[in-house]
């Protein structure tokens, strides 16, 4: 599964930002310790000051491990 790479500033900005009607950005860490974004916001944002999702660097996702 792929998703979209952060960096802590932009997590930031995205936190509690909806990216289309009723649908809010929900950044969360990858088991790499990156925090992502999942594709399906990506490609919905319809938000104008938020297309800038649409070019963030693409990752493979990897489970977190479980302590």
């Amino acid at each position: 599964m792929k998703v979209f790479k952060l960096t802590a500033a932009q997590k930031k900005q995205l936190l509690g930002v909806e990216f289309t009607t009723d649908n809010y950005f929900n950044p969360f860490l990858n088991g790499d310790g990156n925090w992502v974004i999942s594709s399906e916001e990506v490609n919905q944002t319809t938000n104008e000051n938020f297309t800038w999702v649409k070019d963030l660097p693409q990752i493979e996702y990897i489970k977190p491990t479980e302590n």
